[in-house]
């Protein structure tokens, strides 16, 4: 399900499961790969998604993951990964899913940007695996035939997986839904708002057509390389959203046709009234739209592609092999605390507010490396340096106004450098944490926590905006006779 992760030292028991690899930390649980024994020394590879501690104790939540995850484990189809099992060991509640060998769309489409636009014959391919199967999950039934009304709620290329075969796989039905009802997790969400329906962003009531809009979303961007509704604040993203203003796909690609633009333009219809009214009828509108245009694709097709660009990668890292590469980093690290008893009490936890961090940096495109509830630490590789550092400033502050929301105080530090990353972890040598721009940000946070305002360096005081001010704080001595300017933020 997905690319790995860091390699398990040891496998480690988990039930009936030996956990092998960690592949990714969310805002709602952890994934891992994982190896199931049978008789006869019988071992099947599969994943075991481990809801977070945190959720863990929310009732809330615990009720309606357990009551989705009993339906999704009915969508047996082609282009739904499948849920074997739900279960909890010792208060830690999981699903036990399919397995499938290779990568997410996000990071395909990330590993081929150099490759030019998307094959659009793919991209009308995966979009129509998808709509098979919103298509049979939006028409499923109970026992008594009244509809079952599930709405997957997070369509997103990250929960779009791409076997190395070609197979395409919608992941996270369940686990979705349940979050986006739990009022206590809406700000934890948050962090999937780009692909939201406008009704979704409003807390309005839902149905298929709201994944229909999703979809859109993420067609629209596979086909035009440019993302539709993000921008550098979450406020204007959301308001983004709520206005559903589209603009021509074909003014950024001239080969997508009249014909497939309206196709795209329906789904991402402001008014769910005015979108296709179910899945199958959008994709029997693609279907006969990809047979007219001869957009042929297949799973080998697919797979192929896929090929080529694993290959090229790969290629890439052999050149580089022995070597650690240098690469632009922005670092930011940040810890929550609470105020002094007699102003304040904090709202919510550390652990939901870590939750909540985990959106906005994942929105941003930061990568978390460390993270413990209330403190974490992001990185930025690579990218045009001060886009990026604008980025992490903006970013600082959403978590800063966060804090401040649930009640704790926040200090930060944002220190941009190089670091000699290697190609196959993206990870720099041993002892990183103490070296370069990971020290220098640990140790700007520290200094942060006495005024409660993030710091940055003098080169990331100059990717500020006007309305984000900036302070000089003094020329501070960092080690023996090397000083360093230092400037306070928001």
């Amino acid at each position: 399900m997905g690319p790995l992760g860091a390699t398990v030292s040891t496998p480690q028991q988990f039930g009936d499961y030996h956990l092998l690899e960690k592949i990714a930390t969310g805002g709602m649980a952890e994934v891992y790969r994982a190896r199931a024994y049978g008789l006869a020394g019988f071992e099947k590879i599969l994943v075991i998604k481990k809801v977070l501690p945190s959720l863990a104790t929310d009732d809330e939540f615990i009720k309606l993951f357990i009551d989705e995850a009993k339906i999704a484990v009915q969508l047996l189809h082609v282009n739904i990964v499948q849920v074997f099992e739900l279960d909890e060991v010792n208060g830690n509640y999981y699903m036990a899913l399919e397995y499938v060998h290779g990568l997410d769309l996000a990071r395909l489409v990330s590993r081929a940007k150099n490759r030019g636009p998307f094959p659009l014959p793919l991209a009308l391919f995966v979009t129509a695996e998808v709509l098979k199967a919103l298509a049979f999950a939006h028409a499923r039934t109970d026992d008594e035939g009244e509809p079952l009304s599930i709405v997957h709620c997070d369509i997103s290329p990250q929960n779009i997986l791409i076997s190395y075969v070609g197979e395409v796989k919608i992941t996270d039905f369940g686990i979705s839904r349940a979050a986006f009802q739990a009022k206590s997790l809406h700000d934890v969400i948050r962090g999937k708002y780009a692909y939201m329906s406008p009704e979704q962003v409003g807390g309005k009531p839902l149905d298929g057509r709201s994944d229909i809009f999703s979809i859109g979303i993420v067609l629209f961007e596979l086909l035009t390389g440019r993302r539709l509704f993000k921008a550098k604040s979450r406020d204007e993203t959301i308001a983004r959203v709520r206005r559903a203003e589209v603009p021509s796909p074909r003014s950024y690609r001239p080969d997508i046709s009249e014909a497939l633009e309206g196709i795209l333009l329906k789904a991402l219809a402001a008014d769910y009234r005015d979108r296709y009214n179910t899945a199958e009828e959008m994709l029997e509108d693609l279907g006969v739209l990809m047979v007219r245009e001869g957009h042929r694709a297949t799973n080998n097709g697919l797979a192929g592609y896929v090929r080529s660009v694993i290959e090229s990668d790969q290629v890439k890292a052999e050149k580089r092999q022995g070597q650690l590469e240098p690469s632009s980093v922005v670092v930011v690290s940040c810890e929550a605390f609470p105020p002094p008893r007699t102003l304040s009490t904090p709202k919510t936890s550390l652990a939901a507010l870590t939750q909540e961090w985990s959106g906005l940096v994942g929105e941003a495109g930061g990568e978390v490396w460390e993270q413990t509830d209330g403190s974490m630490l992001v990185c930025w590789v690579g990218g045009e340096l001060r886009e990026t550092l604008a980025t992490a400033v903006t970013t600082t502050l959403s978590l800063k106004k966060a804090t401040q929301s649930a009640g704790y105080r926040l200090s930060a530090g944002v220190a941009p450098g190089v670091a000699r990353v290697a190609a196959d972890t993206q990870r720099p040598g041993e002892g990183w944490e103490l070296a370069g721009p990971f020290y220098l940000a640990r140790w700007m946070m520290n200094l942060s926590a006495h005024r409660g305002r993030p710091l940055l360096t003098e080169v990331g005081s100059k990717h500020v905006t006007d309305d984000q001010n900036t302070t000089l704080l003094g020329r501070i001595s960092i080690l023996g006779n090397r000083y360093i300017n230092l400037y306070e933020v928001g």
